[in-house]
């Protein structure tokens, strides 16, 4: 599985990788800006099957790349099981952010503090392992 986490906060970053390391390759970039590149980047040889995406970003914060990304993949045509997994890992765990999360079309929401049982809990719901 690749994997992309999207966090501006280094332990945050770190601890996502330990998390997942076992699970897949991961790539990390610190802001939305770089995000979008990487996901275009990945589309030009292997895809992510993941994105884990912190909201608060710099640059360009994590619902505008959520919806930078459902906006490529919809005009290269990548839907439905093709589209990429976007798991939102956020301190922000209020009705509006997480309801435009999910009509923005995320795939799962999961609020900080980061837990690994959570994070594996959802790959398994996901059916990414």
């Amino acid at each position: 599985m690749r994997i992309l986490v999207v966090e501006d906060e280094l332990t945050s970053r770190e601890l996502l990788k330990v998390i997942l390391e076992p699970y897949g390759s991961i790539d990390t970039v610190p802001d939305g800006v770089e995000a979008i590149k990487a996901y275009n980047m990945a589309l030009t040889k292997e895809p992510y099957d993941l994105v884990c995406l912190d909201i608060m970003l710099p640059k360009m914060d994590g619902q505008q790349v959520l919806k930078g990304i459902r906006k490529i993949e919809g005009d290269k045509g990548i839907l439905g099981p093709e589209a990429v997994k976007i798991l939102m890992i956020s301190a922000l765990g209020d009705f509006e952010n997480v309801t435009e999360a999910f009509s923005s079309q995320c795939t799962s929401y999961i609020t900080k503090p980061i837990d690994a049982d959570k994070i594996v809990a959802e790959l398994r719901s996901l059916e990414l392992i």
